[in-house]
């Protein structure tokens, strides 16, 4: 394994402890990098002027008991690749063919958005329950390695 992505997925890693995500086990945290550059970082998180879960005292999806990989719409939070492709947008920077290290596997919601924007292979450490995104993400040419598979 390269150590630039031994770097990358501990600063993905990093990232995911700013999530205000009420479920320790669902923080999240992705960057995207180009060129061995950071370009942007995303965490798990209620959207700006939103209070979230953690704020609320309670995981909206486990009062509702949905299972997870399901009904992603059913949350508080932007996920963190969202946020980290949003925020390329906010700041005008360029992600085509970047590079998005992640600590779980991309949901098909995420996928799509990885997909239009251009980034051309993501790196995840975490499996998640939703073989639907990467049927789309492979269906789409961008490569996805699980991070264990590097070393």
């Amino acid at each position: 394994m390269d150590k630039w992505d031994q770097r990358f997925m501990d600063m993905a890693k990093l990232v995911s402890t700013w999530s205000s995500c009420y479920q320790q086990n669902r923080q999240v945290g992705a960057i995207i990098v180009k060129d061995k550059r950071i370009l942007t970082t995303g965490y798990n998180g209620a959207p700006s002027g939103v209070k979230s879960c953690k704020d609320k005292g309670e995981c909206l999806r486990r009062k509702l008991n949905i299972a997870s990989g399901t009904h992603a719409e059913l949350c508080y939070a932007v996920h963190a690749e969202q946020n980290a492709i949003v925020q390329a947008g906010r700041l005008n920077v360029n992600i085509k063919d970047a590079v998005m290290y992640v600590t779980h596997q991309p949901c098909v919601i995420c996928a799509k958005l990885i997909i239009n924007s251009g980034i051309k292979k993501v790196i995840y450490n975490e499996g998640y329950p939703d073989d639907f995104s990467l049927e789309m993400l492979n269906e789409a040419g961008v490569e996805v390695v699980k991070f264990s598979d590097l070393q």
